[in-house]
């Protein structure tokens, strides 16, 4: 499984049957998506403190687009690569919608319920 950080807006626009799409797919070419052991990373250092974001819980096998594991940009000092899908996402390649609460001090850390597969 791969995870997607997504404003709760973005999520509730997305109708059943339709696809998701991110900004960054036109503008990076891709949707970044992580890892449950990852996700805090580019949570921490681009969403510090939003208090209006899921985490897409994603099976890449059902995306239908390249799943291509690559450098995160910056780099990550320890050369963790990042999941990034090439094409928009399917809503039925979703298979879970997890609340991501900030914690008190601006940060976030992956709720207990995503799956670790």
């Amino acid at each position: 499984m791969i995870l997607h950080i997504c404003p709760k807006g973005d999520w509730a626009a997305v109708p059943e049957g339709g696809v998701y799409t991110a900004a960054s797919l036109e503008s990076d070419g891709f949707i970044h998506c992580s890892d449950p052991g990852t996700a805090h990373i580019p949570a921490n250092a681009v969403f510090a403190g939003r208090t209006d974001l899921l985490l897409l819980e994603i099976d890449p096998a059902l995306v239908g687009a390249p799943v291509v594991w690559e450098d995160g940009d910056p780099p990550h000092p320890a050369a963790i690569q990042f999941p990034h899908v090439y094409g928009p996402i399917p809503r039925n390649a979703v298979v879970a919608v997890h609340e991501f609460p900030v914690q008190g001090d601006g940060s976030f850390r992956i709720p207990e319920s995503v799956s670790r597969r």
